[in-house]
């Protein structure tokens, strides 16, 4: 369950840090090593970003651009494979694994409203998934659903018209379609054009070894053969102020979303960096990712855009920091600076 959460990134001695934890005793000893005072709290409403919060929901603004961040719930991964190389005991000093050395996952989608579009990036698990896959995924909806979600800020799926999928990993695009009642695979989203680049659909549509067990057709295949889903080459605008960037890596035709609008800027980074350490330490990344060192020159070419910038980084996955700007000392050090984020 994702009530194993520790995170401790920068904390100060002497603070606090709240543990959500059934076994708590065994996983606070870094607490008193540094001098954190422990503070047990069972309850999703204590743990950072997981806050559910539809009345004062952050949104972002960036220019004319409304950017609101929503959960399709919350999973649990290797932590293993959540880090690859980077060794637990290094880790697990920013996030708290359990007792089966799983950690816990967000699914951040977003709603945003620009150029009088309503656009939805990403679309978290949906709801086709058996039994025996949810267990495996330890899936939990602390905030309820994408759609649930969507519908507190007034959303209905007919009013969708533009959904970016940044790639086509069940847990970014299973939420594009949905059964009938008969059976039948539907779009969930059904006025809305689907966008995913060329590169990531063919992948996708043909896997190899390493690839296959990540890619499931029935996400995405139904939604080209009735002309909803539109395959792009690079990086495009989709409408003004909101286009996707190719950010190569964890796949070949892996896209993020760039917000630009009277001057300011946004991105989202998806699944460049799942944890917003992996984007602070350019080393650190998933064992999932095809390309890890593409990752790694794509990650700094990033970095250096959001110090020139100031620009406010997304992030999609990790539990804490929904958000947040990256600054640089005058030693070259680099570090992020989040930003409070309460959920949809």
């Amino acid at each position: 369950m994702f009530y194993y959460i520790l995170y401790s990134l920068r904390y100060q001695a002497g603070s606090s840090v709240r543990v959500i934890s059934s076994h708590c005793q065994a996983y606070c000893n870094r607490c008193y090593t540094i001098g954190l005072k422990c503070q047990t709290d069972f309850s999703p409403q204590h743990v950072g970003i997981l806050v559910q919060s539809p009345q004062e929901a952050t949104m972002f603004q960036i220019g004319d651009i409304d950017i609101h961040l929503v959960s399709d719930g919350v999973v649990m991964v290797d932590g293993g494979g959540a880090f690859g190389l980077v060794p637990r005991i290094l880790w697990s000093r920013y996030l708290m694994y359990d007792e089966a050395n799983r950690v816990p996952m967000i699914l951040t989608c977003l709603l945003v409203r620009a150029a009088d579009k309503t656009i939805v990036v990403d679309t978290g698990l949906g709801d086709k998934l058996p039994p025996k896959m949810i267990n495996q995924w330890g899936l939990t909806h602390p905030n309820g659903t994408l759609i649930e979600g969507l519908a507190r800020l007034g959303i209905k799926p007919d009013d969708v018209d533009i959904v970016i999928n940044t790639h086509l990993h069940g847990d970014h695009c299973a939420g594009n379609t949905t059964f009938t009642p008969a059976g039948d695979i539907c779009p969930v989203f059904p006025r809305a054009n689907y966008i995913v680049q060329r590169r990531e659909y063919e992948d996708a549509m043909h896997p190899n070894e390493r690839t296959q067990a990540t890619y499931f057709p029935v996400n995405y295949e139904p939604l080209f053969r009735n002309g909803q889903l539109t395959l792009l080459d690079g990086d495009q605008e989709i409408v003004p102020g909101v286009s996707v960037v190719v950010t190569p890596g964890h796949t070949p035709g892996h896209q993020s979303v760039l917000f630009q609008s009277n001057g300011q800027q946004a991105l989202f980074v998806a699944d460049m960096a799942s944890y917003a350490i992996q984007f602070e330490r350019l080393g650190w990344m998933s064992a999932y990712d095809v390309e890890p060192l593409v990752t790694l020159e794509t990650k700094r070419h990033w970095q250096q855009w959001a110090l020139d910038t100031n620009g406010l980084l997304i992030f999609q996955h990790d539990t804490q920091i929904g958000a947040a700007h990256l600054t640089e000392d005058e030693n070259g050090k680099r570090t992020l600076e989040p930003v409070e984020v309460s959920l949809a």
